[in-house]
């Protein structure tokens, strides 16, 4: 049980147009993360604008995108992560099932190619260190540009706090 209440509406216009628009970025359903936030409606539209710009408007390929994503996930023990991409978010994206089991594994498989190698070391070490080796960076830096390394950095470090934000309320995982 989520340690506080999941809000599905508001009497305040402008909050219920912020769900409205919730619903309809979200496949017409309102997520347990936004029920969460919808305590402070503020917080609820940044996280929203913030995850879209994370997720649709950078250079990184979708596939990568989920590879990141997933690894974070795995690496923070966050289920509610897990279930949301694999394999509904992933596949459609060009990861595999297999490709997925793969990364909850602590070595990086060889599956993987050279660059999606050193953007999962990113993961990693971002992850559990919160900080980059100047190997990794010069690696990711190679193979996608200052801009791919930046973009990289945002999308763990924002999958690093929808994770402890949604194990720290205890938010439940969504019903399919």
């Amino acid at each position: 049980m989520a340690h506080v209440t999941l809000l599905e509406d508001s009497d305040d216009e402008k909050a219920k147009a912020l769900i409205e628009r919730l619903k309809a970025g979200r496949r017409g359903s309102l997520l347990g993360i936004y029920k969460g936030l919808l305590h402070n409606p503020a917080l609820a539209e940044s996280w929203f604008n913030h995850l879209n710009a994370v997720r649709w408007g950078t250079t990184l390929s979708g596939r990568l995108r989920e590879l990141l994503i997933i690894r974070v996930g795995w690496r923070l023990n966050s289920a509610y992560i897990m279930k949301q991409h694999i394999p509904k978010l992933a596949v459609p994206e060009g990861v595999s099932e297999e490709d997925c089991a793969a990364l909850l594994r602590e070595e990086i498989d060889a599956r993987f190619s050279d660059e999606e190698r050193a953007a999962l070391q990113v993961a990693d070490e971002l992850t559990v260190k919160a900080a980059l080796s100047a190997e990794t960076a010069t690696a990711v830096k190679q193979a996608f540009g200052e801009r791919g390394l930046v973009e990289m950095s945002v999308l763990v470090g924002t999958y690093n706090m929808h994770a402890r934000f949604v194990g720290g309320l205890a938010i439940e995982l969504e019903r399919d």
